[in-house]
């Protein structure tokens, strides 16, 4: 039965002549897991046996053209900041922002050795299967992304060439955050903003659809949970070897500036705003490796 939405392996991209061929890592969905389980018939679940795909809404209960209506608006009244939001976090693969905010939490707090090497084992561990379960899915459904309903749309970042629902972005911020606020939970607001923002930087940048986001934040969170009740099982780990006075670790970034900025090589094809439609343009960032900062 054909799906009531558009499918991203049979739409092509705004600017382009035909179906994207160069899907990436299309079997990063059957990659190890760490803390949840595949099933004999290749679902993923929980360790007590629940589908992890019943923790987010089916793509057939989406309106997807509805849904294109607001990520038009979006990038027809953005600030200069969520300008800054969206090629921040666009900067580089999903968890390229997560690691330096890892890194600042374990400095403020002085964690110990030992402490710092569990808790950067348990939140990566935990975002291997954020993202193992997120390209499951990707695959899984094929939804196309915004540019593939409106072949006119500019974005302001480069589309990923992978389908769009759940947001990878999304998923894994949500299940950092659970994590590390399980860890340092005096930090809790200030991760959940990272976390937010994250997401939000999808739909700013034009390549993601609202639900890609929220529902994508409400699966990764739901994993983290998954996590956080195996580390509760461990013995002889306590998870909070660390001060419980608030020390407030300043984990977001100054004006969105790169912690650690890259020069990427320009690779798009798709449409993106201010570039000229002709041939392959140099855009605002790659997929995963695009340039830091916005043009002029």
């Amino acid at each position: 039965m054909r799906e009531p939405y558009l499918l991203w392996s049979e739409t092509p991209y705004a600017g382009e002549s035909g179906p994207p061929r160069d899907p990436v890592t299309p079997s990063a969905g059957s990659w190890p897991l760490l803390f949840l389980k595949r099933q004999q018939d290749g679902d993923i679940s929980t360790p007590e046996g629940k589908e992890v795909e019943r923790f987010l809404r089916h793509p057939n209960m989406i309106d997807f053209e509805r849904e294109l209506k607001v990520v038009k608006k979006t990038l027809n009244t953005l600030t200069e900041t969520q300008k800054k939001i969206a090629v921040y976090y666009g900067s580089g693969v999903p968890t390229k922002q997560w690691t330096p905010v890892i890194d600042r939490l374990i400095d403020t707090y002085n964690v110990s050795p030992t402490a710092a090497a569990q808790i950067q084992a348990y939140v990566h561990g935990a975002v291997n299967d954020a993202m193992v379960v997120t390209w499951d899915l990707k695959y899984k459904w094929d939804v196309a992304r915004p540019n593939q309903y409106d072949q006119t749309l500019e974005t302001i970042i480069c589309t990923p060439r992978f389908p769009t629902y759940p947001s990878g972005h999304a998923v894994m911020s949500g299940c950092a955050e659970t994590v590390l606020s399980y860890f340092f939970p005096r930090e809790a607001r200030n991760l959940n903003k990272v976390a937010e923002d994250d997401a939000d930087s999808r739909l700013f940048g034009g390549v993601h659809f609202p639900s890609d986001n929220s529902e994508g934040l409400r699966l990764g969170r739901t994993i983290g949970k998954v996590v956080i009740n195996h580390i509760k099982r461990q013995p002889g780990f306590d998870p909070r070897m660390v001060s419980h006075s608030y020390k407030n670790a300043n984990l977001l970034p100054e004006d969105y500036r790169q912690f650690i900025p890259y020069d990427f090589p320009p690779d798009c094809s798709s449409l993106v705003i201010g570039e000229e439609d002709s041939g392959r343009k140099e855009p605002l960032q790659n997929l995963d490796a695009p340039k830091p900062f916005l043009k002029n």
